[in-house]
């Protein structure tokens, strides 16, 4: 359990995070955890040790973490597609008919994914372990894992079906496997890490730069679900660039360690945190249940954080010299 346990937490942080903390369910609805923790948890947990058994680093996890939220709303739930999916009228606004997809929705769940499915969950429990960039799991664990993601992959499409048997035209799922089947190339075209990454414009900023840059780009990030799709499209992109490049740029920098890459992902767990209160659960909710639920899973979020972070300060300094694309 000492060398499989980070690949157990991560298997149900991840649905925790995206489900949960999110705000789609409340406590009660926590045996829920065993349902959805094969699709979330299955999918974190196979791109991540596919990722660091190459060598790679944060650059494929992002982009299989994209490839992961194209194939999941793209041919598993279908909801880039399905006008009717949840009775949530998720394609009313921006709609492409030649994409048959709408823009906002399209950008705003699949950032869902990349960030807070795979990505964010990743981050924090591979701080938490001294085992960081080396794998978690021996091939049959990775087995039993790829089997468990795909059952979960398979209840999902089926249970998506059954709400309203939509299914969407072969055209549109063809063009999802095929930017799936690149998104995956690309990640594994990217070059093993081993080499060491200089910049020389100066060192990494305090990680409490790092964090106040990544809230704010999570804040004009979430903000968009209250403007009109002119201005709303427009703030992703730029959230987008905020968070992308400053986080790019300064992990090359001499001096980026744990506690940048715990304070990146600490801003985004503390997005979806506020974020949640103004969310509507899905299911399990109530007057008081909702609200009561959003505070329990925000300060679990927080608690977590620190726990994380007390750990990094426990752990030995990190060489502030250079830094490699593992990181």
């Amino acid at each position: 359990m000492r060398r499989i346990g980070p690949a157990v937490a991560l298997f149900f942080l991840s649905p925790l995070v995206a489900e949960f903390l999110l705000g789609d369910f409340t406590f009660v609805m926590l045996p829920m955890l065993l349902i959805l923790a094969p699709l979330y948890g299955g999918a974190a947990v196979v791109v991540r040790e596919l990722v660091r058994r190459t060598n790679r680093g944060w650059p494929s996890m992002i982009v299989l973490g994209l490839a992961y939220g194209v194939l999941e709303e793209g041919v598993i739930t279908q909801s880039l597609f399905d006008p009717g999916y949840a009775g949530a009228h998720l394609l009313d606004d921006g709609f492409v008919p030649a994409l048959g997809i709408a823009v906002p929705w399209t950008l705003f769940v699949l950032t869902l994914h990349t960030v807070w499915s795979i990505g964010v969950p990743i981050a924090l429990v591979e701080e938490a372990s001294v085992r960081r960039t080396v794998p978690w799991l021996r091939t049959p664990g990775l087995v039993v894992v790829l089997v468990l993601l795909a059952l979960g992959a398979f209840g999902t499409t089926m249970f998506s079906y059954s709400s309203d048997h939509f299914i969407a035209p072969w055209p549109q799922l063809a063009a999802v496997v095929v930017i799936v089947a690149l998104l995956v190339t690309v990640a594994f075209r990217i070059p093993a890490g081993g080499m060491v990454a200089r910049d020389g414009r100066g060192v990494a900023p305090g990680a409490w730069v790092v964090f106040g840059v990544v809230v704010v780009a999570g804040a004009l990030f979430m903000g968009t679900k209250w403007l009109p799709d002119a201005a709303g499209v427009p703030a992703m992109l730029t959230a987008f660039v905020l968070a992308g490049v400053t986080l790019a740029t300064w992990s090359r920098r001499a001096g980026w360690d744990g506690r940048h890459r715990l304070a990146a992902a600490a801003g985004a767990l503390v997005t979806y945190g506020w974020n949640s209160f103004f969310m509507e659960a899905l299911a399990g909710g109530g007057p008081v249940l909702t609200p009561l639920s959003r505070a329990v899973f925000a300060g679990a979020a927080l608690v977590l954080i620190l726990v994380v972070a007390r750990r990094l300060r426990r752990s030995p300094a990190q060489p502030a010299m250079a830094v490699t694309v593992r990181q």
